[in-house]
């Protein structure tokens, strides 16, 4: 048999299924989803208005979390809309281009988010660590520099698996992704080709990105416990860790998602598809929604102008 009798050569509308499994409890699914980005995306545009509109909140560790609210906020708009048009309107057509932006969307602003994270680790470090020469360090343009250089290492380490697939395949065993979004190996592996390039390429990327930024984010953190732990005064402790309890709390629950999500994905050939799917798409809905819960409640400067706002 021929291949063009067996596959379908360059197809220009994909049909993503959902969660596999479930799909007779979808509609039901959608809703703590639904409610889950509302929460996030208002969270997170309050978090920008806040920081944007006071001036005492212009420092380093604000505007690194307004970047952070800025990532989460396209993250979750990256896969939402289309996951609840799966959901409650029966719609899983998705042209094979907008496939691939959704895929470079959510795997650019996870790089992003994770290289956010070092960012406040390091500003952390630096407060804590060397106090009186954090503001000649962390100047606003080495700020600037650092949301920069975050943004350009995610696009350039992503842009290359849209073109590895756009231009290595062009036969596809099947239209249909057993996905509720367009992820990269989901896409990968419906080729009918060799794929191992990309494959290679894409765990280059997740432990280049993870392996690089973890193990900093752990330094800095070891070197900040040493540090608040020869503090002489108890106060002096209490009031250093708690400026990074934050930080850690939304830290582990990024990373822990992440790993799970990754070692399930490639080894886990136990586990049902749809906790699979499940899993993938909390990984990238719970930071969003968790994070600007986490800084509103521990950060005390958010926690006053949030007041200010509801109460005037």
């Amino acid at each position: 048999m021929s291949v063009s009798n067996i596959t379908v050569y360059m197809p220009s509308v994909l049909t993503l299924i959902g969660i596999p499994g479930l799909e007779s409890v979808q509609c039901w699914i959608g809703i703590p989803f639904c409610a889950m980005y509302l929460i996030a995306m208002f969270g997170n545009s309050l978090l920008l208005i806040i920081i944007k509109s006071e001036r005492t909140l212009h420092e380093p560790m604000y505007v690194f979390l307004g970047m952070l609210g800025a990532t989460d906020i396209v993250l979750a708009s990256s896969i939402m809309p289309k996951m609840l048009g799966i959901f409650w309107f029966h719609v899983p057509e998705i042209y094979f281009d907008s496939c691939l932006l959704q895929m470079w969307f959510i795997h650019t602003f996870q790089c992003m988010e994770s290289g956010i994270l070092l960012a406040m680790a390091l500003d952390r470090y630096v407060a804590i660590c060397y106090p009186l020469r954090h503001a000649t360090i962390f100047t606003h343009q080495l700020v600037t520099q650092i949301g920069v250089m975050v943004v350009l290492r995610a696009a350039v380490l992503v842009a290359p698996s849209l073109l590895l697939i756009k231009c290595r395949f062009q036969f596809y065993h099947t239209t249909v992704i057993s996905h509720s979004y367009c992820e990269h190996m989901a896409i990968v592996k419906l080729a009918a080709a060799d794929v191992r390039v990309n494959k290679i390429y894409g765990l280059f990327v997740a432990f280049t990105v993870a392996g690089f930024d973890l193990t900093f984010i752990t330094l800095s953190y070891m070197q900040i416990f040493i540090t608040v732990f020869h503090l002489p005064q108890k106060d002096a402790r209490l009031k250093a860790f708690n400026t990074c309890i934050a930080h850690i709390c939304v830290f582990l629950q990024f990373y822990l998602l992440a790993f799970f999500s990754f070692f399930t994905h490639r080894f886990g050939s136990h586990i049902p598809p749809y906790v699979h799917i499940l899993f993938s798409s909390m990984y990238l809905l719970l930071p969003p929604f968790l994070n600007p819960l986490v800084y509103g409640v521990k950060t005390k400067q958010i926690r006053i102008h949030v007041v200010k706002i509801f109460c005037s």
